[in-house]
Order: structure tokens, then sequence, then C-alpha cells
């Protein structure tokens, strides 16, 4: 078949039902309207580690072709959690997907194009039909010669449509939390100090058990960094655990394992290539636990435990035959998939396994078996305590060993869970299987898709993934509330602002001496954060012009801030950090906000220069 053939297609891509529900656009698309674009459909479901592997290869391709191809995601659900359109909305925010997804909840679209496993992706020319598919990893070169090799042709054929897609992305409906998707949480009992991991934020926020800051680990860029604190880098780190002064990191989207030694505040780079799945790489690790000066890891993208040597940091694998399914048997003839919560009571290793909806044991020693607690295979799953053969999960991600018991965060049923790994029993401890935050009993209260759980003393702490909180139990009382953050000043930006921008129109000021006079507003309904502090920084693009004098006249807002100006134009910056919350809760809001304003100084200008920081209204 020839080049022209391929490229023509023999097959009409079949068009998207008009009555699913879209999401990241602020209305219905069709294939129809793309006439004209190359069209690439990524069939996924959010809960699928390949899936979550294409998603990187896709941001390439739409950047690199950004005016001729559209991507459309077709989010084809796997889990009856997965086909609520709110969680696929909270999975686009938490990917940080950029291109339109349409929710085929009930596999329809899947159906109509002969799909049979994810992610598979579907590729279509100008003219509505079908170039190209492929199922699994490993897209971008691929797709990237198909593209512009049909680009030329259709160009040349006159059938190309050029020009960028306009979308209402979900993005720019989010309010900004303190955390951004936290996945992991990890205690040291000796030094009495949380671990959390702000996986979206890209840093880890190490904190007392009463949520006092105490240090911040990373600068927040997304990106792949060593070096100091202040000026390290991480892509979307997942769980931790503390030995000495050393917290190990796994760095999940980097592929790679990072050490910060929280004595000399530097962070490094101890495993990992940082590109996944290559020879002698690591693939989405996603949890960590030590045991007799070895790190173990829960390597999620390649269904398998892995060991490495905490001095020689030679690693390998420790358990699973990187085949996905649930077979137990002798460590390494044993099947996973995608385990992505460790932990370990000593001669055990507990991992959930959240494919196959399971907690699952390896015998440590590097003899012995893998053996499964609770759960049966890729496609059982459920909510329904009871012993194994009853007993139902829905993709956990986290598990905790405390007093002789696993506690489990029971993922995508919102719940956290006991499992006892001796009578082989599960039973629902925290949450009603609802999505929401609500603190109060255990019985009532609400999380969404939790994902992480640590314990000091009488408390268990939680990684409230999708409510971007930290939610402490007390064991003793079974009661749920959410953990307050204190010396907020800690998060404040080390070297540079990453705030949303606010363009103000030009001001006329008079010279000589002037006032800025600067106040906050926040939305009804909200509070300022009890005892946060506020990032305030101004600045001048011509001190000649307009310079800020030393030291406000009063605190509080408005603020009075004294400037000195003499005839020209230049233009002010404000930057703000507003820390705020509900009026009936403790959960932490923060908008980051940077103001320009152009400014003249004329004898017809105003003695005050009047600024107010707009702060965001979560939706």
């Amino acid at each position: 078949m020839s080049n022209n053939e391929v490229f023509e297609g023999s097959v009409n891509a079949p068009e998207l039902p008009s009555h699913l529900t879209w999401l990241n656009t602020g209305r219905r698309l069709s294939l129809r309207e793309f006439r004209g674009k190359i069209v690439l459909l990524d069939f996924w479901t959010f809960c699928c580690i390949n899936c979550m592997h294409v998603i990187p290869d896709l941001k390439k391709l739409e950047e690199k072709y950004p005016e001729e191809l559209v991507v459309i995601g077709v989010h084809s659900a796997k889990f009856t959690n997965e086909q609520d359109s709110e969680q696929i909305r909270q999975a686009i925010l938490r990917y940080e997907i950029r291109h339109p997804v349409i929710n085929d909840s009930n596999l329809e679209v899947w159906r109509s194009y002969g799909v049979h496993a994810w992610p598979t992706l579907a590729l279509i020319n100008p003219n509505g039909r079908i170039i190209g598919v492929h199922s699994g990893e490993g897209i971008f070169q691929p797709f990237d010669a198909a593209i512009s090799q049909a680009i030329q042709y259709f160009e040349k054929k006159g059938e190309l449509k050029r020009g960028p897609l306009k979308l209402a992305l979900e993005d720019a409906r989010r309010a900004n939390t303190l955390l951004a998707f936290p996945g992991k949480i990890s205690a040291d009992r000796q030094t009495r100090r949380l671990f959390i991991s702000d996986t979206n934020h890209n840093r880890i926020i190490v904190t007392d058990p009463n949520g006092a800051i105490q240090e911040v680990i990373g600068s927040g860029a997304l990106g792949w960094k060593d070096g100091s604190f202040q000026e390290a880098e991480f892509h979307h780190p997942q769980g931790t655990v503390l030995d000495g002064d050393t917290l190990y990191i796994a760095d999940t989207e980097n592929h790679a394992i990072r050490a910060a030694n929280l004595r000399t505040r530097r962070l490094t780079t101890v495993l990992g290539s940082g590109r996944q799945a290559t020879a002698a790489s690591l693939s989405s690790p996603w949890d960590l636990v030590i045991r007799n000066g070895k790190l173990y890891i829960a390597m999620a993208g390649v269904h398998q435990l892995w060991v490495a040597d905490l001095k020689t940091w030679a690693a390998a694998p420790y358990a699973g035959s990187s085949r996905e399914a649930r077979i137990d048997g002798p460590l390494l003839a044993a099947a996973l998939a995608q385990p992505s919560g460790l932990t370990t009571d000593g001669s055990k290793l507990y991992f959930a396994d959240s494919e196959t909806s399971s907690i699952r044991a390896a015998d440590l020693g590097g003899q012995g078996e893998v053996k499964t607690i609770i759960g049966e295979d890729l496609f059982e799953y459920g909510d329904k305590d009871g012993p194994r053969g009853r007993a139902r999960l829905q993709h956990p991600l986290g598990v905790l060993f405390k007093d002789g018991l696993l506690y489990v965060a029971d993922t995508y049923n919102s719940k956290i869970k006991i499992v006892d790994p001796v009578k082989a029993t599960s039973t629902t401890y925290a949450g009603n299987g609802k999505h929401g935050l609500a603190d109060g009993p255990v019985a009532t209260a609400l999380f969404n898709e939790p994902g992480g759980l640590a314990s000091l003393d009488d408390r268990l702490y939680v990684a409230d993934t999708n409510n971007h909180q930290i939610r402490v139990i007390d064991t003793t009382a079974k009661q749920v509330r959410t953990l307050e953050f204190t010396n907020l000043d800690r998060l404040a930006p080390a070297d540079r602002f990453r705030g949303r921008l606010v363009e103000l129109p030009a001001r006329q000021i008079r010279p000589g001496h002037a006032t800025m006079t600067l106040d906050v507003k926040l939305p009804a309904g909200y509070k300022f954060a009890s005892g946060a502090p506020f990032y305030l920084k101004w600045s001048s693009s011509d001190e000649k012009v307009a310079k800020f004098l030393a030291e406000p006249h009063n605190s509080g807002f408005p603020m009075e801030v004294p400037l000195a100006t003499a005839a020209g134009a230049g233009e002010l910056t404000v930057d703000a950090v507003v820390y705020y919350c509900t009026e009936q809760s403790t959960a932490c809001f923060v908008d980051p906000v940077r103001l320009r304003a152009p400014v003249q100084i004329t004898p017809q200008g105003a003695p005050v220069l009047e600024l107010e920081v707009p702060v965001k209204a979560p939706r």
C-alpha cells in the first residue's frame, strides 16, 4: 500500500455521540467540526499507569503541532468511580491535561472504534478517516512521524487548516489550594515530623504533628534538578521514607529516587535515569519502605516491587514478573498489578496492588512468596466488608501497618478500611463512600480519593488527594478533622514568583511624594487564614521615576506605602500571596497574584494610587 493510500484512509471515523459529557472545553464538540485538522483520539482511563505514561508524549505532540493537531481524550472507564464526570475532572487537573476529554462512561465510543485495551490511540486525517491505530506506550516517535508526513501530504492538497483550538480549560475554574493533590504522607516517631508529598506543587512539606511547617523541599517548579532545597525540582513526587537525616523520595514522573539531606538542606538523585522504562531505569516509583539497609520500592510502572542497597545503590526487581495480573507464588514468578502503596511489619512487605484492588504480602529476606490477603483480580472490585471471597476494594493506593492491622486508603471508594492480615478480613473504618470534605465522626466523615496514610501516637494522617487536604483521624475518639497548617511564611516564594498576572490600566500620579494604598478583598463567605502571613513584595521598573520608600505608614489593610516620584513613566509591580479559608472550616486556599500597574508621573496626577488585590473565589 502506498503512502498516499495510507494517508487517505478507507474507514470513516465514527462520530462522537452528542449526548456524552465533555470536559476541558466550554461546549460539546464533534469530529465533523475538525475537518482540515489531524485528530488524535486517546482512549484512556485515569487509574491506568500505562495511560499516565502516554500523557507526556501527547503533550509533546500538542506542543510540536499546535495549529495542525487536535488531541481528544476519550475517557473509557475501568472502575465505577471513573465513570463520574467530576472524578474525571479531578484527574484532568491532576494530570494537567490541556485537551478536550469526553466521558465515554458506557464504552460507546470504545466499542464503535473496536478498542480492546488502554491506552489505544486512533489517528484521523483532515477528511475524517482513520489512518492509524496504536495500543500501548511509546507513542511519540511513531505518531510524530505519521503526523509530520500527513501534514505535508494534506497541505500539498490544500486540505489542511491551520489554527489553534481555543478551549475553556478546567484549570481556569480551579481554586488555588495550599496543597495540590497530595499523594502520600509519612511520619517519623523519633523526630515527630510529618513528610507531606505536595504532589502537584512538586515539593515536599515537613511539619510537626499539628501542622506547623518546618521545612519545604523543592522550589515548586516542575522539573528535575538537584541542589539546595530552594532550587531543587521534582515531577509529581509520591512516597517518602526517612533514614537518619536523609529523606528518600519517590520522584514518580521523573522515574527516580531522590535523597534530601535534612541537615545540609540539599537534594541529590541516587537512583534512576530520569527516563521511563529504559535499561536499568525505574518506572513510576510510587512508594518506599526501608528495612535492614535496603530500600524497597513499589514500582507501579512495571508492576513490580524493587529493592536497592542503600550503600551501593545496586537495584533490581524483588517481586513480580512484570506481567500485569494477580498471581501468587514465588517472589519473582508472581504477577502484580500497579503496586502503589507499601508498608512493613518487619517480616513482610504489604502492598496495595491497585489495579487488582488487592492488598497483598511479600516475604522479606529474598526468599518466600507473594500472597493475597484481600482481593481477586483485575476486574473484580467493589465496596464490601467481610472475609476474603466476599470483601471488595476499589483501586486502593495506600496501606499502613499499625498495631497488627493494615489501614488501607481504599481510594476509589473514598474510605479508610482496616484489613486484618491474619484473619484476611476487611472492615470500613472511616468514610461513608461518598465524595466530599466533611469532618466529624468516622462513620459520617467524607473523603475524596485518599491516597496515603501515616500514623503518630493515636492519630492517623490521611493524604486526602482530591480534597487537597491532610485529614487527621483521632483513633481514640474516632473523630476526623482537617489539619490546619501554621508557619505559612515558610511557603513564600524563594526566588521567583509564580502567581497569576493581573494587568491594570495606566494611572497618573503626581510628582514629589505620593502614596500607594493596597487592599485585599476576599470573596463573600471567606476569612483570612488564622495566623497566616501575607507575602507582599513591591517593586518599580525605574526608581528614578517612582521609588518605594522603606516602610508602609500602617499595618493591616488597606496598607499605605509611601512613594517618591519624579517626572516620567514606569511600571509598578506588586506580588501578593493571600491565604484564606471558609468561614465554616479550616480548609485553606492560597491565591498568588502579581499586579502590574503602568504609571505616568505628571502634575495632573492624583496624590494616591489605589490598588486592590482581587482574590480568586474557589469553585
